[in-house]
């Protein structure tokens, strides 16, 4: 107890004290890496199914229908974990540990009852969906293979990914680096083996997959009932009560809306690129999704970093150090966005070469379609900064508005109207991307440059009376 009880006060005063800069880089570094490492879950299969011999961009597209179902998953992760982790930290900066427990407990459980019932919905009604989604006759084979046996792991990423946010959230992103490196080195060992070696096709990279998001939740759950873990996972604290969920809810809205729309959002685009374009259109929309994917994953480790700083001062009163996070936030997101919309603008061929060995119809498709499609993401640290910002601060209606702007009341509608401008109906489909994102981030950085300031001096003030109070 005393060993843990020091590593507590240790952790927190760093988050209260130690310098801005090296701690959000030491933060950061770990968590940036955890979302490359992430990121080889959502592209390693795709590399992988996309060489195979004879059926590979059928089977690429087939893989990308199932893209709504793995937003769907990911959207609860969000919900609970992003609702639930920085309303943990903040409890923390207020020393309520009792409380921080409570939110991880009851975290804990909702995951496990979302798990269910998503595996049972998509069981039964998965098949339906994909055509729904703008499966081909030649696709959907390989889309229902593939998602049969990836919904029924849906508990394992569940744990592994909406909980291992709540070892992030304690300062420990080391361990949420090992936890998911574990886990995408797993995956990355068994795809091989089981499309190539065991000659399962798609259905071997599902399974690895899914084994892979098991051993990752085996060690997170693991940390979170070892003494190194400031907050312990506690039998009592699994009844889920509404004073505790009911903020991880409203928190966890905004996330969540942003991942739930990206299953609108490939559904509306599946469906418009397969009406206009056919199959061609739809696979070039994979790899260009999955390029969007290489660049923004990576930041939500930088933002992930900046999370348990950003909070905790909140919750602490102290307003500088709040300031002093969100403006590194900015600065560290800003330029590693911008450095990787050059490097895909000038050399998209390097990337769409990772998921094809075809010079045909997809691969010229995919050259134009993937430069228009990220036109805009240059910019995206500034989207990238208010949202965290708001998030880490308990700032749910502004978050929410943010994230419903971009993909509910700008993309969504974009890309049904503006083909009825252009003759070139593909290229209108993927020009709303672009167009939508300029828009969601001016309003983004004026909404910011509003209300920010008056969230810091509200903040100054309650400390100065809470000062004069003690």
């Amino acid at each position: 107890m005393e060993e843990s009880a020091t590593k507590e006060q240790g952790m927190n005063y760093e988050l209260g004290n130690a310098p801005i800069g090296r701690l959000l880089l030491r933060l950061a570094i770990p968590s940036v890496l955890a979302q490359l490492v992430t990121l080889l879950y959502t592209i390693i299969d795709r590399v992988y199914i996309g060489h195979i011999e004879g059926i590979g961009e059928d089977a690429l597209t087939g893989v990308g229908l199932c893209m709504p179902i793995v937003c769907i998953l990911s959207a609860f992760v969000n919900l609970i974990g992003q609702g639930g982790a920085p309303q943990a930290s903040i409890a923390m900066g207020k020393q309520d540990m009792e409380k921080a427990e409570k939110i991880l407990g009851n975290c804990m459980a909702a995951l496990v009852g979302i798990a269910v019932l998503i595996t049972l919905f998509f069981t039964v009604f998965g098949r339906s969906l994909l055509m729904v989604f703008g499966a081909s006759e030649k696709t959907i084979p390989y889309a229902y293979s593939y998602m049969q046996i990836y919904v029924l792991g849906s508990i394992f990423l569940m744990i592994s990914m909406g909980m291992n946010q709540f070892i992030t959230a304690q300062g420990f992103t080391r361990y949420s680096m090992v936890s998911v490196l574990l886990g995408a080195i797993s995956n990355i060992v068994l795809d091989p083996i089981f499309i190539f070696g065991l000659g399962w096709g798609v259905r071997g990279a599902a399974f690895a997959t899914v084994l892979s998001q098991a051993l990752a939740s085996i060690f997170v759950l693991w940390f979170l009932n070892s003494v190194r873990s400031t907050l312990r996972i506690r039998k009592q604290y699994f009844r889920m009560e509404s004073k505790i969920m009911l903020p991880v809810l409203a928190l966890g809205v905004s996330p969540f809306i942003m991942q739930a729309t990206e299953a609108a959002l490939n559904l509306s685009f599946n469906y418009s690129l397969q009406k206009y374009g056919g199959d061609a259109a739809v696979g070039a929309m994979t790899i260009a999704s999955t390029i969007m994917q290489m660049i923004w994953i990576p930041t939500a480790g930088i933002g992930q970093g900046a999370q348990p700083i950003i909070s905790y001062n909140y919750g602490a009163g102290n307003a500088g150090r709040v300031k002093k996070s969100v403006g590194l936030l900015f600065l560290f997101a800003e330029s590693y966005m911008f450095l990787c919309w050059a490097a895909v603008e000038l050399f998209p061929q390097v990337f769409i070469r990772m998921f094809s060995n075809s010079t045909g119809e997809l691969y010229m498709t995919a050259v134009w379609v993937v430069r228009l499609y990220i036109a805009a993401i240059g910019l995206f640290g500034i989207q990238n900064t208010v949202q965290q910002t708001f998030i880490s601060t308990g700032q749910a209606k502004a978050s929410i508005f943010i994230a419903c702007l971009r993909k509910v009341v700008l993309l969504i509608p974009f890309i049904f109207i503006l083909p009825c401008f252009f003759e070139n109906k593909v290229f209108a489909v993927f020009l709303a991307e672009p167009v939508s994102d300029m828009i969601s981030i001016t309003t983004a950085g004026l909404i910011f440059a509003w209300k920010f300031p008056k969230m810091m001096k509200k903040l100054e003030k309650s400390a100065v009376s809470t000062s004069v109070e003690s």
